[in-house]
């Protein structure tokens, strides 16, 4: 396991070293879809929103500047995060960053909003996937959202080097289990900055007050 995790984090550190914020494939100048369901989930500015696989995505400083309370990103590479802070400059300070692997993650606290563009499809593993799972449940409290876009079903099946899993309404649910109820799925096709099409799915959640 110590082996696959500093396989991972050398090729996402090799990834954002070699390439600027906006030459990679899922580089997104404004991040619509995720801003209008994350608004659609209804959660309070202040109930906390950590964005997963962040890395350098504009998405921070979109919430930030809506007046969101409480945003962290998680991303396995410190280059992804340094960038990222150094865009933010002195608003940084106003966001929790964590470095680590996803499937390892153990929050200091709940949140009331899970973000992931693009990390969940990457995990060809299943014991990954339940991992994620797992720490998806660690970290978004009961009644909070969550937000997920991966391929979708006749999206990619490789992507920055690595194989990937698509998916749709039927599979997702499959993997997250009956703790989770679908709230609205929609599809986005994504130009890259090499103009290549990417299709995707985004699904929005939320997760059960179960007894």
């Amino acid at each position: 396991m110590v082996q696959k995790e500093l396989s991972s984090k050398l090729h996402w550190e090799q990834i954002y070293k070699s390439k600027s914020p906006n030459e990679v494939s899922w580089y997104q100048t404004y991040p619509s879809l995720s801003l209008m369901l994350i608004e659609a989930s209804g959660m309070g500015k202040e109930q906390g929103i950590i964005d997963v696989g962040g890395g350098t995505s504009v998405l921070i400083d979109c919430l930030l500047d809506k007046g969101f309370k409480k945003i962290a990103v998680l991303d396995i590479s410190a280059c992804a995060l340094e960038i990222a802070k150094n865009r933010l400059d002195v608003r940084a300070d106003d966001v929790e960053w964590y470095e680590a692997d996803v499937t390892e993650f153990q929050p200091p606290h709940k949140f009331g909003v899970w973000h992931d563009r693009a990390v969940f499809h990457f995990l060809t593993d299943k014991e990954d996937r339940r991992t994620y799972v797992s720490a998806l449940k660690r970290t978004l409290m009961p009644g909070g959202h969550l937000v997920l876009a991966t391929f979708a079903i006749d999206g990619p099946k490789r992507c920055s080097g690595l194989d990937t899993v698509q998916y749709g309404e039927k599979s997702m649910n499959s993997q997250l289990g009956d703790e989770f109820e679908l709230i609205e799925k929609v599809d986005e096709t994504h130009i890259t900055p090499g103009n290549k099409e990417q299709k995707f799915t985004y699904f929005l959640y939320k997760r059960k007050c179960l007894p």
